[in-house]
C-alpha cells in the first residue's frame, strides 16, 4: 500500500511544477463563467475543463491536477476520459472530497466542512474512475476572537480522520487547512493563528496514525499591509515551527490573490537562504485560470490563444519552485 502512495507523491512533488486546482463546485465556476458572460451549463464546463486537460506543454509544469466530481465522468472531443487525457500526458489527476462548508454549530460565524459520511465507499469509485490523490479543504476566520479553540481543534480532526480513511483506500491526501485572507488582521496575528492551526493539525494526525512522508499539506499566507519579503519570511518561521521535516511537499494556495502575488510570495519563500527540508511548491486554481478564462471567453476560436496564457502562467510559477 505505502509503495502506491509514495509512488504518487514521487508523481506529485517534482521540482519545477506545481497542482493546477480546477475543482471548483459548480456553483463557483458558474460566477467566474459569469464574468465572461458564459452560461453556467455542463458541456461548457466540459468544453472548459477539456481545454485545460488539452493544454500542450502543461505537463512541463504541472504535476497534478484537482478535478471536480462531474469532471470525473466527462469527456473530451475525442472521446477521451478528462482525467485520463491528464494522466495521459504525465499530470496525475486528483480529486476534491469534501462537501463544502456549513457553521460549526447555529448561529456561528466560523465553519465546519461536509463529506466525511460515505468518503470511504467514494474513494473507492474515485480510484476506479482515475483518481490517485483526493483535496479536503478547511477554512479558519481571523478577528479579536476567532478563530476559537473548539473550531482549531474540530476541524483538524476532521481533516486527520479523512487523511487516514483516503490512505487506507490507497489515494494520498492534500490536508488544507485555510486561514483566510479576508479581515483586517495583520501578518503578526496571521502568524499566529497559523501557528495555533497547524500544530493542532498534526497533532491530530499523528494520534489518527496518518503517515506524514505521503501527504502533501497546503500552506496559506496573509499579504494584507506587509512587503512580499515580510510575507516570505513569516510563511517560512510558522512552517520551520510547525510541519514535521518528514513531510514530503507543500503546495502554497493563491487564496484570493492575484497570479503576480502568488508567484512573487512562492518565489521569495524558495529563495529563502536557509535549507528547508520540502519541496515548496503551489496548488493555484483561480492564479492559474483567471486570465486563461477571459483569454477564452467561451469563444471555440480563442482555445488557442488561451491555453497559451495558460502554459506562460503555469511556467512562471514552475520556474520558481527549486
Amino acid at each position: 500500500m505505502l509503495d502506491e502512495l509514495k509512488q504518487t507523491i514521487n508523481d506529485l512533488a517534482v521540482k519545477g511544477k506545481g497542482i493546477l486546482a480546477a475543482d471548483e463546485s459548480n456553483g463557483t465556476i458558474g460566477k467566474r463563467f459569469s464574468l465572461i458572460g458564459l452560461d453556467n451549463t455542463a458541456e461548457n464546463r466540459r468544453i472548459y475543463r477539456s481545454l485545460l486537460a488539452q493544454t500542450e506543454g502543461l505537463e512541463d509544469f504541472i504535476s497534478g491536477v484537482i478535478l471536480f466530481e462531474e469532471t470525473l465522468q466527462q469527456s473530451t472531443d475525442d472521446e477521451m476520459n478528462i482525467a485520463h487525457k491528464f494522466a495521459q500526458k504525465g499530470i496525475v489527476p486528483g480529486i476534491k472530497v469534501d462537501h463544502g462548508l456549513i457553521p460549526l454549530f447555529a448561529g456561528s460565524m466560523e465553519n465546519a466542512t461536509q463529506g466525511l459520511d460515505g468518503l470511504a465507499e467514494r474513494l473507492e469509485t474515485y480510484k476506479k474512475q482515475g483518481a490517485r490523490f483526493a483535496k479536503w479543504r478547511c477554512v479558519y476566520t481571523i478577528s479579536q476572537s476567532l478563530p476559537s479553540e473548539y473550531a482549531i481543534h474540530h476541524n483538524a480532526e476532521t481533516l486527520a480522520r479523512y487523511a487516514r480513511i483516503c490512505q487506507d483506500h490507497q489515494i494520498v491526501p492534500i490536508v488544507e487547512p485555510e486561514v483566510l485572507m479576508d479581515g483586517a488582521h495583520t501578518l503578526a496575528q496571521c502568524e499566529i493563528v497559523t501557528a495555533r492551526v497547524l500544530k493542532a493539525v498534526f497533532a491530530s494526525l499523528n494520534k489518527h496514525h496518518v503517515d506524514l512522508s505521503t501527504m502533501v499539506v497546503p500552506g496559506k499566507s496573509c499579504v494584507q499591509k506587509s512587503t512580499p519579503e515580510e510575507v516570505a519570511a513569516a510563511t517560512v518561521r510558522v512552517l520551520k515551527d510547525c510541519v514535521p521535516a518528514v513531510v514530503p511537499s507543500i503546495k502554497f494556495l493563491s487564496g484570493g490573490q492575484s497570479a503576480e502575488e502568488a508567484t512573487k510570495h512562492l518565489k521569495l519563500i524558495n529563495e529563502h537562504p536557509e535549507q528547508l527540508p520540502w519541496l515548496l511548491s503551489f496548488s493555484f486554481g483561480r492564479a492559474l485560470q483567471a486570465d486563461c478564462l477571459h483569454a477564452w471567453s467561451g469563444q471555440e476560436n480563442f482555445i488557442a490563444k488561451a491555453q497559451e496564457v495558460l502554459l506562460n502562467v503555469a511556467k512562471a510559477n514552475g520556474e520558481v519552485v527549486v
